[in-house]
């Protein structure tokens, strides 16, 4: 009981304390709680359940059911969910393979299949593989790239048409009627909220970066790998294969640091680090609009008002980087990146380049994208910097042919040659 009143009055002081902080910390003290706090929480539970823990033996796993958990993990990695290894064990990342699935088709993302779910899922990874060069074709083709095959298939097995636009109905010609003349009538446009003009602004759907990546890796296969320095011609496709690239190691980054984190779901993760978007809506949209200095002092003022530590802002970017990839989420994503530069991690200024000169998660500006570009280079050199491919150094002269290719300029690196000159000595003539 003394250990529950201590838990009660340490929760009840830190729900009093959050109430006092800044306004601008709001977002930090949420943060912190969410993901952060999950640890201090868990401390306290474990200790105070220290003497009351239990060991209890693992149920058996009959190899039938291994057989079939296999089976699925299977299919989660075919269909771009990373479950690992095949072993029949549904672990932790098993979990978070299924419930992104589940999200995909629209489900609540618990991590554990229904019967439906199972069958679907093994079924339509089944048919992709009977349907090979067609499945490829139909992913190429699909918004969502393989993942999307799920969701049309089992649209499919439902009975669910795709609506498509009704065609204009015939009317037959009649003579025209006499009618009086009516006096015209004003009709007034109704002006948004702000006074200004709105078009197209949520019209169009944001291209999911996933589709953009699953055509990429489609692409990279067929022509034999990455494109490298000696054959790069098109400098756009070649900063498209290292955007993705940068992509899967922030999903890989982030989610090995979220397992350090106990007591939460992922689940729980994103809906913590979704509210990174809303909270950086400046600074997201200075990106599109501002030089790299000027964007970074916007960020590096927004750190400090948010009261957590560099580290900890840190780590949970990181985190967050990862949610925004894995689900697609490119103001997350992006906010993300914005605030890892901010901190002085230069290697996270290539993200930034990337989203810039390929329109992701900002307006899509290549001489914004260069300067950023820029700012990575710069800071490769310096040891330890490396975070994306560190045993590919060859890559970042890719990068920088790359994104002097891009706004058409010649690379101040390299520097005309010049020509050798044979040596000339003045030697006295000896006197006789």
């Amino acid at each position: 009981m003394k250990a529950k009143r201590i838990a009660t009055f340490c929760t009840a002081a830190a729900l009093i304390a959050a109430q006092t902080a800044p306004a601008r910390a709001d977002f930090g003290d949420a943060l912190v709680g969410g993901v952060v706090g999950g640890v201090i929480g868990g401390a306290i539970v474990n200790e105070a359940n220290k003497k009351k823990q239990k060991t209890y033996a693992a149920p058996s796993v009959s190899s039938a059911q291994r057989a079939q958990n296999a089976e699925v993990q299977t299919s989660l990695n075919y269909f771009g969910y990373p479950a690992g290894t095949p072993d029949g064990v549904l672990g932790a990342r098993s979990r978070r393979a299924i419930a992104d699935y589940q999200m995909t088709l629209g489900y609540p993302g618990t991590g554990y299949l229904t019967d439906y779910e199972r069958s679907h899922l093994v079924a339509s990874y089944h048919r992709a593989i009977a349907g090979g060069a067609a499945t490829a074709q139909a992913a190429a083709t699909n918004p969502m790239g393989m993942r999307g095959l799920l969701v049309t298939w089992r649209d499919e097995a439902m009975g669910i048409v795709p609506a498509a636009p009704a065609a204009p109905a015939t009317v037959p010609a009649t003579a025209p009627a006499t009618v009086p003349a009516a006096a015209p009538e004003t009709t007034m446009a109704t002006a948004p909220a702000t006074g200004l003009p709105t078009f197209l602004g949520t019209a169009g759907a944001e291209v999911s970066l996933a589709s953009f990546c699953n055509r990429v890796g489609l692409m990279t296969t067929t022509n034999g790998g990455y494109t490298t320095v000696a054959d790069m011609t098109d400098p756009m496709d070649a900063l498209g294969e290292q955007l993705c690239l940068t992509r899967a190691y922030a999903i890989a980054q982030g989610e090995e640091l979220a397992a350090r984190v106990p007591g939460t779901t992922p689940e729980q993760i994103a809906q913590q680090c979704a509210g990174f978007g809303p909270a950086m809506k400046a600074e997201l949209a200075s990106l599109s609009l501002s030089n790299a200095p000027a964007v970074l002092e916007e960020v590096k003022r927004f750190a400090v008002g948010t009261g957590m530590p560099p580290a900890q802002l840190s780590s949970t970017a990181k985190i967050c980087l990862s949610v925004g990839y894995r689900t697609d989420a490119m103001d997350v994503a992006t906010a993300s990146a914005l605030l890892l530069a901010g901190l002085g991690e230069t290697a996270y200024a290539e993200v930034l380049g990337h989203h810039l000169s390929q329109g992701f998660g900002a307006n899509q500006r290549t001489d914004l994208a260069f300067d950023w570009y820029g700012l990575a280079l710069e800071g490769a050199d310096r040891p330890g910097a490396a975070v994306f491919a560190p045993g590919q150094p060859e890559r970042m002269q890719l990068l920088r042919k790359a994104a002097y290719g891009m706004v058409g300029r010649a690379d101040d690196a390299v520097t005309t040659p010049v020509p050798a000159a044979l040596p000339s000595f003045q030697v006295p003539q000896a006197s006789n």
